[in-house]
């Protein structure tokens, strides 16, 4: 089984769901996670959509379909990845593409890792985007470059199959959780230290959350990092 959660922010269409199940199936993906309200889809289109991979839906997480709802959705995972095919300074600097992507999570120690794909006409939010530690950008043509969200988590999955293989690693990386406390804790290390006297500390949390979530840090790691930060601190006030 593809140890990949799928997570579909705010979807609108039951056939686009069922869709994105039978894709799943065809790569071995199983943990469907959605922010919405399972009342509000029409279960027997998704499941003719699925055709024999219904029971993805029928295992299928829901959480509430906002921002919040996606911090809770993804809080167990240790990499979170939102796709997008907008960069800019207010979103992420960069992404990978899906190959590329592939590589890294399986390259890096074993824990859960999260897809975030967002609603079919505005995809992720920038607030939405920002919860997520990096980005996948899956190319196009540039005359045409929305794809439809079933055809996205097929391209990815796939990608992400053909790299998988089980073995296991010396240690497990921290959660998106972990990761959220740690850079929350360094930010206010260096608040101590006299960083943020008038403005970015929230550009440096974001920052912190995903130069850290993309390390992939066991927990021995993510403890030392913060007693470094922590250090420095100390001698900072100290001296004062």
């Amino acid at each position: 089984m593809l140890p990949i959660i799928i997570v579909l922010a705010r979807p609108e269409k039951s056939k686009n769901i069922g869709s994105v199940c039978r894709a799943m199936a065809n790569s071995d993906c199983a943990e469907l996670r959605i922010t919405g309200n399972a009342s509000d889809y029409d279960q027997e289109e998704i499941c003719r959509l699925a055709i024999h991979a219904d029971n993805i839906w029928k295992t299928a997480r829901f959480f509430e379909p906002s921002v919040e709802g996606l911090r809770q959705a993804v809080y167990d995972c240790a990499i979170v990845a939102g796709t997008t095919r907008r960069m800019g300074e207010k979103r992420k600097s960069w992404g990978m593409a899906p190959e590329q992507f592939a590589s890294f999570a399986f390259e890096q120690g074993a824990g859960k890792a999260a897809i975030v794909f967002g609603n079919e006409r505005t995809g992720l939010t920038d607030k939405e985007l920002d919860i997520c530690s990096l980005a996948i950008n899956i190319p196009s043509a540039q005359n045409f470059p929305s794809l439809n969200l079933s055809h996205a988590v097929q391209i990815i999955c796939y990608e992400l199959f053909r790299k998988f293989s089980p073995r296991k690693y010396g240690y497990e990386k921290i959660s998106m959780q972990e990761v959220t406390l740690l850079s929350e804790k360094i930010n206010e290390y260096l608040c101590l230290a006299g960083l943020f006297r008038h403005a970015g500390k929230e550009d440096n949390q974001r920052f912190m959350e995903e130069i850290i979530g993309r390390a992939g840090m066991s927990k021995k790691e993510a403890a030392r990092f913060e007693k470094l930060f922590k250090k420095l601190a100390y001698i900072k006030t100290k001296k004062e």
